[in-house]
């Protein structure tokens, strides 16, 4: 009797003591507050918010470049764009850079590695040879490959991500990475937004809220080379009249949804393979977006809709938390460290994330306050921006703007960002505050190496 009573407990030791798979979803363009376990009772996406529920949700998630190829790279690497120094396309990982990334530290710890999808770095050739699946691909990719009517690229990489599932084998851990363009614009195409038409009868009759921060007053705040900028044309694409407004926000939203879609697909693929109870599963997105808040579209700024993504962890193993809501400050930079510690891999010391496995654990860690933002992309027509958000506060300085055009808000007091502080006498002092902050995190960066340990600057 006791021996049968002992037998669940010893299968749930053995199975706490295997390394976990990770399933690593990755969304692109994708902000905080679009999934329902967020908060917004529009969008329809059941298998996220069931993550959520059954896991844990960071609810200040951020990345620290708001541009694709930047923030995937940090991704990788759990490193600040001034340290990993992608900051165009046309880049490749050297081999000791790729060598300190999950997928090939996790590999040569004996996972199995795959990629699906948008890899981010464009410059050839594809790294097959660095993964063991590879259904990747540089460059942006198009919703349609095959042409219209034709299976919408989110179900082509679905299908791929499952058939990479179905041949794991039960004795040996994976990491799988999944990195979507959606919800992404088709840039080139004058609709933008390109959902599966099976999704054209969601939303069809919602009338989608207008942003406060659209009034014209909002770009009127910012500095003249940002209102000519390329958030600003994109704007016009996108969101200038009430129809073109209502028609990109609803296609926006289907794209996600079917992400959603594609999520309880692989869900289902990985409990039809048994593989179900020991995979982690990771959803975030590589920036946020803007739907037309500040007058803008895109990213690439320091606004909240452009740096807040969200951050879904669920790890379905004994002893994680179910249902946590996290306020801690998470950071794109994070997702590598944490998964390589649940691994059991040690993190190089050099990376400048944190593992988020202790709060997945239900422990509460002594955690960071603020964090670096910056985007250093050259552009003609987006000025290159940097800044420091704390708990409270946002700064932002636009770095190619004549005078270092600065931003100060009180998040606390102005959540949407609309008021300045920066030039108000009574605000003096904590415009200086953090102006010493972003030196010493423009000091510390600079000191970083890739073969000593990270020290983040003191607050």
């Amino acid at each position: 009797m006791l021996g049968a009573l002992a037998a669940p407990a010893v299968a749930r030791a053995r199975q706490a003591q295997r390394p976990p798979n990770f399933l690593f979803l990755l969304t692109d363009d994708q902000r905080w507050d679009t999934l329902g376990c967020m908060g917004n009772r529009i969008i329809q996406t059941p298998n996220v918010d069931a993550l959520a529920r059954q896991g844990a949700t960071f609810t200040n998630a951020f990345v620290t470049t708001p541009i694709c190829v930047t923030s995937r790279t940090s991704f990788f690497t759990g490193l600040y764009a001034r340290s990993h120094g992608i900051h165009t396309f046309r880049q490749r990982f050297s081999p000791s850079q790729f060598a300190a990334t999950y997928p090939s530290l996790l590999r040569r710890a004996g996972y199995r590695v795959g990629f699906v999808g948008k890899y981010g770095l464009d410059e050839p050739p594809e790294p097959r040879d660095q993964f063991d699946d590879w259904q990747g691909f540089l460059g942006q990719g198009r919703f349609f490959p095959k042409g219209e009517p034709g299976p919408h690229l989110t179900q082509i990489m679905t299908d791929q991500a499952r058939e990479i599932i179905e041949a794991q084998s039960a004795g040996q851990p994976f990491c799988l990475s999944v990195s979507y363009k959606a919800p992404h614009v088709q840039d080139e195409d004058p609709r933008q937004f390109l959902a599966d038409p099976r999704d054209d009868h969601l939303y069809k009759d919602t009338r989608m809220p207008i942003p406060k921060t659209m009034d014209s007053r909002a770009i009127e705040r910012l500095p003249v080379e940002v209102q000519g900028s390329e958030a600003r044309r994109r704007w016009a694409v996108r969101f200038s009249t009430p129809e073109l407004y209502q028609r990109s926000v609803r296609n926006y939203y289907r794209m996600i949804t079917g992400v959603d879609r594609s999520v309880g697909e692989l869900l289902a693929a990985l409990e039809k393979r048994g593989l179900r109870e020991n995979t982690v599963v990771v959803f975030t997105s590589d920036n946020g977006f803007y739907l037309g808040e500040h007058g803008l579209a895109g990213k690439w700024f320091m606004h909240e809709e452009s740096l807040r993504v969200p951050l879904v962890v669920h790890d379905p193993r004994p002893g994680a938390v179910r249902g946590a809501r996290f306020e801690a400050m998470a950071l794109n930079i994070d997702c590598a460290p944490t998964m390589l510690e649940m691994a059991g891999v040690a993190p190089p010391p050099s990376m400048q994330g944190r593992s988020l496995a202790p709060w997945l654990r239900g422990e509460r860690p002594a955690w960071r306050t603020e964090f670096f933002a910056e985007h250093l992309f050259q552009h003609d027509w987006i000025p290159k921006s940097e800044g420091i958000r704390t708990a409270r506060w946002k700064y932002a300085r636009y770095l190619e703007i004549p005078g270092n055009f600065e931003e100060l808000y009180d998040l606390e007091a102005d959540r949407l960002e609309e008021n300045n502080l920066a030039a108000a006498p009574e605000h003096r002092a904590q415009l200086e505050r953090m102006r010493a902050r972003r030196e010493a995190w423009l000091r510390a960066l600079g000191e970083w190496r890739a073969d000593r340990p990270w020290r983040a600057p003191e607050v």
